[in-house]
């Protein structure tokens, strides 16, 4: 495992947990010490599993996992601060257009939007949960850049859940996605899971939070006081 990664699996507190930042360079033109990158499992907890998780208020917390495992839910009922998904731009143009107008005709439109929200918001005050359903790399190094542009620090969290039960979740929401494309999924978040259990994080990422759905349910408050 990378020295400066420490992977935490002690039993957490039920009530919350503050997440480090990465610490900043102590003075203009000196190198910046090593940040330290911190995994944290809150799987398999037995209901143990914190109710909150704080960031700082200059951090982007990036959401990601399998299309169906529940990622918009958490963020709409946990999320303190100002969040940015996807599927939220989604509605609003399913909402003015024709129900018969297939979603690829539009889905353009649909990602232009999302990111424009979500530049907008990385210019402005406060923490940023940003929902990451296709977990690519060229988002994460983006937002990295742009938490540190703002002196904060980007944070993975990372649902856990079986493939069967995201299906399960699609099915439930009305928001399937093809066989091709719910398997791309399936095999970027399995290299995602498998090097942050090693201690991998992606470059500028200075956290990991790894839920599964019963520590997801059992968490309430994902704000940005820290």
């Amino acid at each position: 495992m990378n020295r400066t990664t420490a992977y935490v699996t002690a039993a957490a507190t039920t009530t919350g947990v503050a997440v480090p930042q990465q610490p900043s360079a102590t003075a203009r033109g000196r190198r910046a010490r090593r940040p330290v990158r911190v995994v944290r499992d809150l799987r398999d907890r037995d209901g143990r599993s914190p109710g909150a998780l704080v960031f700082g208020p200059r951090d982007v917390v990036v959401v990601t996992g399998l299309p169906g495992s529940g990622k918009s839910t958490l963020m709409r009922r946990a999320v303190h601060g100002r969040r940015i998904d996807s599927h939220d731009a989604r509605e609003r143009f399913a909402d003015r257009l024709p129900r018969a107008l297939p979603y690829a005709l539009y889905r353009p439109l649909v990602r232009l939007a999302h990111y424009t929200g979500l530049r907008r918001a990385l210019r402005a005050e406060g923490g940023v949960a940003v929902h990451d359903c296709g977990t690519q790399a060229w988002v994460r190094a983006w937002l990295a850049r742009e938490a540190r542009r703002r002196g904060g620090t980007l944070h993975l969290l990372l649902l856990d859940v079986a493939p069967e039960t995201a299906r399960d979740g699609q099915r439930e929401r009305g928001r399937g996605v093809s066989r091709y494309a719910f398997g791309r999924h399936r095999r970027t978040t399995a290299r995602l899971l498998g090097a942050i259990e090693r201690g991998e994080l992606p470059a500028g990422c200075g956290s990991a939070v790894v839920l599964d759905r019963a520590a997801a349910d059992n968490l309430h408050r994902i704000d940005f006081s820290g």
